[in-house]
């Protein structure tokens, strides 16, 4: 009896390396997605109970309300701002919309695990370009490597996994460089933890460059993960090209009211920058105490070189004391772990278990 078929592309899609924490009980440090070690605020949680009550009803289709207040704080007009399920969303539909066979997608690597997947599900081909000596993207050579068929290129900044920056100059100066008719997405999940630039700063592209699109998420620094919520400030037609091909009512009622009441809390935004710019120092200091080199960290993670030790050995043994980080192996480069900046409670832990490891 013969199995079901399926799409020939499905082969080629890989599967997204989520952390694996969520099988383990006890009292875990989870430091290997990213996440805030501060959940929703009082306002965003009570902005979400005053919807429980509607939740018979579909969301709002059009995310009015959210796209209004993320317009109030970018001062980019509502028309010409996505939201998603996640920024990951609005990422996916941008492939569905852009890609096809025959057509190109240029990113870097390693970078977003994501990246690959836009590709594979549209038959399109990847164009993987080695970030450089210091883990950043290598703009140059990324601009060598667009052509005709290049449709999409994609810039990491900061980028994960490796955590570093580009100026915001520096990618001005490179999407001008190139054809208009390539889209290029400046993903942005980490930028409010940039210190190398305002957050704004890159509002300032917008004008310059119609093809650019900056996404940014809720779920890193204003700790909505569980709630699943980001969005893209973009030309109108960018807006209605990818909410053409995804699904209706992507967006929950719970996570539009959440998202619309966090961003108005810049307050709170830059209370969080600060505290986990100070465990970034303090973090980077005793790993550099230790003998392990870390990059230029623009983000809410450390990159850090494990030498010739042993990456899957060193894993395993923090994940035997209750530290979970991220293998360098499973985010495209051996020899490295990812580890979150948690509160400094968890990150004293990951120190004391990594020198029991060690």
């Amino acid at each position: 009896m013969s199995g079901i078929e399926f799409n020939r592309r499905l082969s080629g899609i890989p599967i997204y390396p989520a952390a694996s924490t969520y099988e383990h009980s006890g009292d875990l440090v989870k430091l290997s997605s990213n996440e805030t070690p501060w959940g929703p605020q009082r306002q965003v949680i009570a902005a979400i109970q005053d919807q429980l009550e509607t939740l018979n009803r579909y969301p709002d289709p059009d995310k009015s309300v959210m796209r209004r207040a993320i317009a109030d704080r970018t001062g980019v007009p509502p028309a010409r701002v996505a939201v998603g399920n996640g920024s990951c969303e609005i990422l996916m539909a941008a492939g569905e919309a852009l890609l096809e066979p025959g057509a190109e997608l240029v990113h870097a690597w390693p970078s977003f695990s994501m990246y690959p997947h836009l590709a594979a599900q549209s038959g399109a081909t990847a164009v993987r370009v080695p970030l450089d000596a210091h883990g950043r993207h290598d703009l140059d050579e990324m601009a060598r490597q667009v052509t005709v068929a290049t449709r999409l290129v994609v810039i990491c900044n900061p980028n994960n996994p490796t955590a570093t920056a580009l100026p915001v100059e520096a990618i001005d100066a490179f999407v001008a460089g190139l054809p208009r008719r390539v889209a290029v997405i400046l993903d942005e999940a980490y930028v409010e933890f940039n210190m190398l630039q305002d957050p704004d700063d890159s509002l300032d592209l917008l004008p310059r460059h119609p093809n650019l699109v900056l996404l940014r998420t809720f779920s890193k620094v204003y700790g909505l993960c569980g709630l699943r919520a980001g969005y893209a400030l973009c030309s109108e037609q960018f807006r209605l090209a990818v909410d053409r091909v995804r699904q209706p009512f992507s967006v929950s009622t719970l996570a539009q009211a959440a998202a619309a009441e966090a961003i108005r809390h810049q307050d709170e935004v830059e209370r969080r920058v600060e505290m986990t710019a100070i465990e970034r120092l303090h973090l980077e200091m005793e790993l550099e105490e230790r003998g392990l080199d870390t990059t230029d960290s623009q983000a809410n993670f450390a990159w850090v070189s494990l030498g010739e030790r042993d990456e899957a050995a060193v894993v395993k043994g923090l994940a035997e004391r209750g530290v979970i980080v991220r293998s360098g192996a499973a985010l495209g480069q051996e020899g490295a772990m990812r580890v979150t900046y948690g509160a400094r409670r968890e990150n004293d832990r990951f120190l004391a278990a990594l020198d029991e490891v060690l």
